[in-house]
């Protein structure tokens, strides 16, 4: 009986110091307040945009037939006039060849009808025939003459409806997409190829139609993060007159400067403009920044662990801008004042 007491009361004593010894360990979890810049007068604003060439064409057949050559394919270079897909025109080259030897009969016809208008007209000289036979032959060679000009139109237009199944560049460039294969049958208006010229690209993305534009470029930079994280100055800017109904934006287009390399349409790039310049609102908005060591990188996903009102980290994913030193510039998923943990693997762990 005293065994028993005995053990039981130590039992009680170690279950009763086992919650001061997890209390002791639970660390509290480190956290840190978004932060603001202020006043955003002399700050930048930045807009999500996209690479595009200025000449992008989608080239496609006139007329219908089975691919027999494809001599590109994606991420080729071509030369302006360059033979990039043939269709089989081997019914064509047979209609031509008809038209052709029509042609051939319709000139016989016409020649010998001139010979004999040129002899009724010497025989009506001499009064051998009438005024009605005259004018029966001189509508014979009227009539073969003008079968031969239709004739020769057919022909002509035969010939030029044969060169619909040779699909050549329009211009130098890249060929960017090749969705067809050989022996595919081409269809009059379906897509056979992309093609873009990789001398002039420029940068569209959508802001506020209040966008001041008709100041220096230079007070426009753009950034590829794709390329390189350096900013740069774009060679013009354009504002488009029109204001997108959906989303109450309008197209700004930025060409990029020459001595850039690398860039390909549909790469991601940002747009940094003046604050003072993005509306009547942006002299007041702020601009939102936290640590760089809280942010979450997952695969595709970047977030942070915000801290709600129960005190646990719930990761939420967020959008980001420039980093600034230490601190990174959060463009959207938080809000001013909130909590973050600094230490995402710590936080990670929290149940």
């Amino acid at each position: 009986m005293l065994k028993t007491s005995l053990l039981a009361a130590l039992l009680l004593t170690g279950f009763s110091g086992m919650p001061s010894v997890w209390a002791a360990d639970a660390a509290p979890l480190a956290t840190v307040a978004v932060q603001s810049s202020g006043n955003a007068g002399a700050e930048r604003m930045s807009f999500d945009g996209v690479v595009e060439a200025v000449r992008q064409s989608t080239l496609s057949a006139q007329v219908a037939g089975a691919i027999v050559a494809l001599n590109v394919k994606a991420g080729d270079r071509v030369r302006a006039g360059q033979e990039l897909l043939r269709i089989d025109a081997r019914a064509a080259s047979q209609n031509t060849a008809a038209t052709v030897a029509q042609v051939e009969a319709a000139r016989a016809t016409l020649n010998v009808s001139s010979k004999e208008y040129e002899r009724q007209k010497q025989l009506f000289q001499k009064q051998y025939i009438s005024q009605s036979a005259l004018d029966r032959a001189q509508a014979q060679f009227q009539a073969s003459q003008a079968q031969m000009q239709a004739l020769q139109a057919q022909s002509d237009a035969a010939h030029t409806q044969s060169r619909f199944f040779v699909i050549n560049a329009p211009y130098a460039g890249v060929v960017s997409e090749v969705p067809v294969a050989l022996g595919d049958m081409a269809m009059p208006g379906a897509p056979l190829m992309t093609l873009y010229d990789p001398a002039a690209l420029r940068v569209s993305a959508p802001v506020p139609p209040g966008t001041v534009t008709s100041g220096p470029a230079a007070a426009i930079q753009l950034e590829i993060p794709g390329l390189a994280q350096a900013l740069m100055a774009p060679k013009s800017a354009t504002l488009l007159p029109q204001v997108d109904a959906a989303t109450h934006t309008a197209q700004l287009r930025l060409a990029l400067p020459d001595s850039l390399t690398g860039a390909t349409p549909g790469m991601f790039a940002r747009v940094w403009l003046p604050a003072s310049g993005v509306g009547k609102t942006a002299s007041t908005s702020e601009r939102l920044y936290v640590s760089a060591s809280a942010v979450v990188r997952r695969a595709e996903m970047t977030g942070l662990y915000v801290v709600n009102d129960k005190g646990l980290p719930m990761l939420r994913q967020v959008r980001l801008g420039r980093a600034a030193g230490e601190r990174i510039e959060v463009l959207s998923g938080v809000e001013k004042g909130e909590k973050v943990a600094v230490d995402p693997q710590a936080a990670a762990k929290v149940r």
